[in-house]
């Protein structure tokens, strides 16, 4: 399965020069993001050039800081599979040790403290999608 950015354009969070960021459309974990390597050849983590490995490691770390400001994120997984979708990216996913409430909607994490399990039949409305993104975009550094 191949993704193209221009389904997903209206989530994106920041383009970066080899990378983008933008909101997952399954916000089953609060805040959760996918980064994308923009260079489209790109299939394998271990073989990504230098600036795109360095420019990786500065998305993480703003993203984990403004999802943290954002949802008090009480940790963060990241997972680079490739499973589905064979291009290099990566999921950033937010942990919550207790539930949180955005816009009216509570979240829950009941798999705080094991391995993140995706559930496909969570749908999230563009509404709620828009408004996350947005709040993650506020706190970006």
């Amino acid at each position: 399965m191949k993704m193209s950015m221009e389904d997903y354009s209206k989530n994106i969070v920041k383009k970066y020069k080899h990378w983008t960021a933008l909101v997952h459309a399954n916000q089953q974990y609060l805040g959760r993001c996918v980064i994308w390597c923009d260079r489209e050849d790109a299939t394998d983590l271990s073989k990504a050039t230098n600036d795109e490995r360095d420019e990786l490691f500065e998305i993480i770390r703003e993203l984990k800081i403004a999802i943290e400001k954002t949802f008090q994120a009480d940790w963060i997984n990241y997972s680079f599979l490739g499973n589905e979708t064979r291009h290099l990216h990566g999921h950033l996913v937010p942990r919550y040790k207790d539930e949180r409430v955005f816009q009216g909607t509570t979240f829950t994490d009941p798999r705080w403290g094991h391995n993140w399990l995706l559930d496909n039949s969570h749908a999230t409305s563009n509404e709620m999608l828009q408004s996350i993104k947005n709040e993650i975009i506020k706190n970006l550094q």
